[in-house]
């Protein structure tokens, strides 16, 4: 199984090359001898990794023979010497060693080993070698050790034991799955292993990444991420399988190339008759196959079993774990399914359904349903396909009860198997109605938005379906997670406006609606609709979910409009109850909203992006990963891009697009990748971002507009397209009828940068009437903030101070250089470096331009250098050094960084994260790491010192020690120490 080492990359060895050359050359004194033999199975690249050695090796100015052991037992003596000295005859040209090579090959031609000669032969051998390296280091390199013939085997041994006085090493590949039983190598393998002198090394498969790269590599492009995973499950990270099924996709083949599968087919036709029975049924099984199934199945005694199973074990088919059997490659699954008669097939399923029905467990339902349904039982498939969705629905499995769901849906239209009696088969019977209801849940809490809505359409027309008004609630519930928002607050509205809905629909209705205007920014409306929510509620007994969302809204509301303290005490009442609850949906948007409220307008960013984690480990707990986690995720990730965290958040959102969100949840976090791509400059993964944002909110929407509008202009005004930048905040101002302050004074903020830098820089005419209304809305943002609470004022300030600077800017040409002095000064005060960097710019800028306090614009562009610096902002670095160049301000040699890389491909499984080299917390004492443990659980000096009857004062002294002795800024730096440090 060699690869086309023409065309496909050496991928994930570098270690092991570095490895083998220092065992075999550098490590090996004059006159030692080495040797590393590399075990493996067929296809891992064993012989690709020996001509990449040699070929280094001969580089290194090493003696290099190469020769392939061949399939024929003892019938050609020395061939693989042999044919390596032959080789060895052809290429080289230097006089000396052509005639050393050629008497060493004469030797051959006239002796043959023999009982009596053999020793005499490989003395000659060991002599003609010595006048072949003629004082270079000789590498014997042998492929297909595993046919080796016995004077070839007696010749190693011979020089390895250092009897031929010859400076040697010897590099040697063997299938691993060829030396079982007695062959002879394994014995030889067993004694050489504990010489100092030999290596042996076992060759493993590609891992995740490695099988991603070298896909990429023969496809030509990175693979999407279904089918990533695809090639990782069915080649199993075995480069020759690899290799074959990138090609064919590359060249556009379907199916499987006759290569693999004849390779595959002899393996198992190699097998003896029980373990290739063993290997058939372990194919038909759901992996892993236990121990006590198998044996049901193929109805074997234990003893010969046993014994099958070592034999495909042997032969690299099958890998045995303590929780049963798997195929090493699933490859071999897809391959033995159309060897088996359809009979065949069906009677080793009916068996498999047999065992496990015999065996009663609730875990084994979704087996049982899979292996009725091949067996073409439908009618038997079915309840074991609903108990196994409400098992996972009770596990927070959702993704799973959306796939049981489903499958029972297709089984109840299944007509059954036709009778004995010739009769007409009919459908199993069954309520469609309540497989529907469960199907759209289950598809809607695992993200399949678009799936759920669909099915509740088939579910609205059944004549046994839920009322109206329940309906309605269900399809604003489902639209909203789609991002389609007005038809959603449509849909709510109805329900609110019939005379025929129940109270408790109405309640529900309106607690929904609250937590709807809610994400649109309309807090004073979703204040009100939550106040009228809980008066509902307070009419219909078992409203605990209303309860929550209404109270979360009104907290929300209440600490943006006025009542900071008040505000947050009603969210964290809402996430008490929704735990004690239990419901999964409360907990989540309860921890949302708190999330959002502090990373957003409150702008306590360390509390808030803490809450956004544990909440997000919380929900996903609960089944939530791919709805409400990567919500909490993008939170996070907002929030660390705030404080200048951004390797962090980079982390953060990576680990969020595993998930592969859909509907609100994709937008949530492209929107929060995309601002870090921004911010680094990547043009076209921004662009490719807010195209997916634009394309998902095709079908409505209004929450995510204005953040996708405020970064489309930033993103222009980058590439210097103000005029596209002037656009998207036109835009912004005439859809928006959002109440956030804070969004609407970024948005002028941007709209006034635009104008500002097109004036400076005389490639598009300011637009007085832009203007005109940019300046309408600084007032209206004026008098609104002034209502606000003292948080949110306080965040809007900030952005009110960079207008008031872009103002300037527009109004004599230069700016004030006290303004932006005064928005660097604000933003330092909130801890955000990217607009208190982008401030010194412009400071520095007006200072230059009116050629005063030059060396202060000089320490601001080196302040602000080191901050864009800190952070990978690629474009605003390079404008500081353009501004710095033309000043002829020195700035810092370092170079500027490349924006980081974000993954545009499903990524590996996360590898375990390594533990610290020492403990970090070491230098901390035991009360200290009493409180950083509940810093890390996102609490508050005053619980805190409430927990460990401390004073707050005390717990702030604490802190302020705990930062110094991590040197650390932050308590999300402090939490992530501690993270890393803590037992398992």
């Amino acid at each position: 199984m060699a690869s086309d080492v023409d065309t496909a990359p050496l991928v994930g060895r570098v270690g092991t090359l570095a490895t083998l050359r220092s065992a075999l050359l550098d490590d090996v004194a004059p006159g030692q001898t080495a040797a590393v033999f590399l075990t493996g199975e067929s296809g891992v690249g064993k012989t690709r990794l020996l001509t990449e050695v040699g070929e280094r090796l001969r580089q290194a100015g090493a003696l290099v023979l190469t020769g392939t052991c061949l399939d024929i037992g003892d019938a050609s003596p020395l061939h693989p010497v042999r044919q390596a000295l032959r080789r060895l005859d052809t290429d080289v040209a230097e006089a000396r060693t052509t005639s050393a090579v050629r008497g060493l090959l004469q030797v051959f031609d006239e002796e043959t080993p023999g009982p009596d000669g053999a020793g005499a032969l490989l003395e000659r051998v060991t002599q003609g070698l010595h006048l072949v390296a003629g004082g270079r280091p000789l590498v014997l390199v042998l492929d297909d050790l595993q046919w080796v013939d016995r004077s070839t085997r007696q010749l190693l041994l011979y020089l390895l034991a250092g009897l031929g006085d010859l400076q040697l090493s010897v590099l040697a590949a063997i299938r691993a799955e060829s030396l079982r039983g007695a062959h002879p190598l394994r014995r030889v393998l067993t004694e050489l292993r504990r010489l100092r002198s030999v290596r042996v090394i076992d060759l493993l498969p590609l891992d995740r990444a490695g099988t991603d790269e070298l896909a990429a590599a023969i496809v030509g492009a990175p693979l999407p991420p279904e089918a990533a995973d695809q090639m990782w499950q069915r080649s199993g990270g075995n480069p020759f399988v690899v290799e074959e099924l990138a090609r064919d996709r590359r060249d556009g083949r379907d199916g499987l190339s006759d290569t693999l599968r004849e390779v595959f087919l002899d393996r198992v036709d190699a097998l003896p008759q029980p373990a290739h029975a063993v290997v058939h049924a372990v194919a038909a099984g759901v992996e892993p196959v236990e121990h006590w199934l198998l044996a049901q199945v193929v109805k074997l005694p234990e003893d010969e079993l046993l014994d099958a199973v070592r034999e495909a074990v042997a032969h690299r088919l099958l890998v045995g774990a303590d929780d049963g059997y798997r195929l090493r490659h699933r490859l071999v699954a897809e391959i033995l399914a159309h060897e088996l008669l359809p009979a065949e097939r069906a009677a080793l399923h009916r068996r498999y359904a047999e065992a496990l029905t015999a065996a009663p467990a609730e875990l084994h339902q979704a087996r049982l349903a899979h292996h009725w349904r091949q067996a073409g039982e439908p009618a038997r498939a079915l309840p074991a396909a609903m108990a196994a969705a409400r098992e996972a629905e009770r596990l927070h499995g959702y993704a799973e009860a959306h796939r049981h769901w489903s499958a029972a849906l297709t089984l109840a239209a299944t007509p059954a198997p036709v009778p004995p009696d010739g009769g007409r088969p009919g459908p199993v019977e069954v309520d469609r109605a309540e497989l529907l209801s469960h199907a759209a849940e289950a598809a809607h809490h695992s993200g399949e938005h678009a799936r759920a809505l669909t099915l509740l359409e088939e579910l609205a027309v059944d004549p046994s379906g839920p009322p109206a008004c329940a309906l309605h609630i269900r399809r604003a519930r489902y639209l909203a997670a789609a991002g389609r928002s007005a038809p959603a607050e449509e849909e709510y509205r109805r329900v609110l406006e019939s005379a025929d809905c129940t109270p408790r629909e109405r309640c529900t209705a309106a607690a929904r609606l609250a937590e709807l205007l809610l994400h649109l920014g309309r807090y004073a409306e979703a204040g009100d609709q939550a106040r009228e929510a809980l008066d509902l509620a307070a009419d219909v007994p078992g409203s605990t979910s209303e309860v929550v969302l209404a109270s979360a809204a009104l907290g929300f509301s209440e600490a943006f409009l006025g009542d900071q303290t008040a505000g947050l005490a009603v969210m964290r009442r809402a996430l008490e109850t929704a735990e004690r609850s239990g419901r999964p949906e409360d907990v989540a948007c309860a921890y949302l909203h708190l999330a959002e409220l502090l990373t957003g307008p409150l702008n306590i960013l360390e509390e808030g992006v803490v809450v956004a984690r544990r909440g997000a480990e919380r929900v996903a707990e609960l089944g939530l990963g791919r709805t409400w986690e990567t919500r909490l995720l993008a939170v996070a990730t907002n929030g660390l891009f705030r404080v200048g965290q951004w390797a962090e958040a980079e982390k953060v959102v990576a680990t969020a697009l595993r998930h592969r969100p859909s509907g609100a949840d994709a937008v949530e976090l492209l929107l929060a990748r995309c601002r870090l791509s921004v911010g680094y400059g990547d043009v076209e993964a921004s662009n490719r971002d807010l195209e997916a944002v634009a394309t998902v909110l095709a079908g409505g929407g209004a929450r995510h507009v204005l953040p996708m509008l405020i970064l489309r202009a930033g993103l222009a005004m980058w590439q210097g397209r103000h005029d596209l930048a002037r656009q998207a905040v036109q835009r912004g101002l005439t859809e928006s009828r959002s109440d956030d302050v804070i969004v609407l004074a970024t948005l002028a903020w941007h709209g006034l940068r635009a104008e500002a830098e097109a004036a400076a820089s005389r490639t598009v005419e300011v637009d007085p009437t832009a203007v005109r209304r940019l300046r309408e809305v600084v007032e209206r943002v004026t008098r609104k903030s002034e209502k606000a609470g003292a948080p949110v004022r306080y965040v809007a300030d900030g952005f009110l101070a960079l207008c008031d600077a872009e103002l300037s800017r527009l109004d004599d040409g230069r700016g004030d250089p006290e303004l932006w002095g005064r928005s660097a000064t604000e933003w330092d005060r909130r801890n955000h470096p990217y607009p208190a960097a982008y401030s010194r710019l412009r400071q520095a800028e007006a200072l230059l331009a009116r050629r005063s306090r030059v060396a202060t614009a000089g320490k601001l562009l080196r302040q602000a250098h080191a901050m864009a610096q800190s952070l990978g902002a690629v474009p605003l670095s390079a404008e500081i050094r353009t501004l710095a160049g033309r000043a002829r301000v020195t700035l810092d040699d370092a170079p500027s960084p490349a924006p980081v890389p974000r993954p545009r491909t499903a990524p590996a499984a996360p590898a375990a994260p390594a533990a610290p080299a020492v403990d970090e917390l070491a230098v901390l004492t035991a009360r200290e790491r009493e409180v950083l443990a509940a810093v890390a659980e996102g609490l508050t000096n005053k619980e805190i010192g409430q927990r460990l009857f401390i004073s707050e004062r005390t717990i702030g002294v604490h802190v302020s020690h705990i930062f110094d002795k991590l040197q650390v800024r932050t308590r999300v730096q402090a939490t992530a120490i501690f993270l890393r440090n803590r037992p398992e």
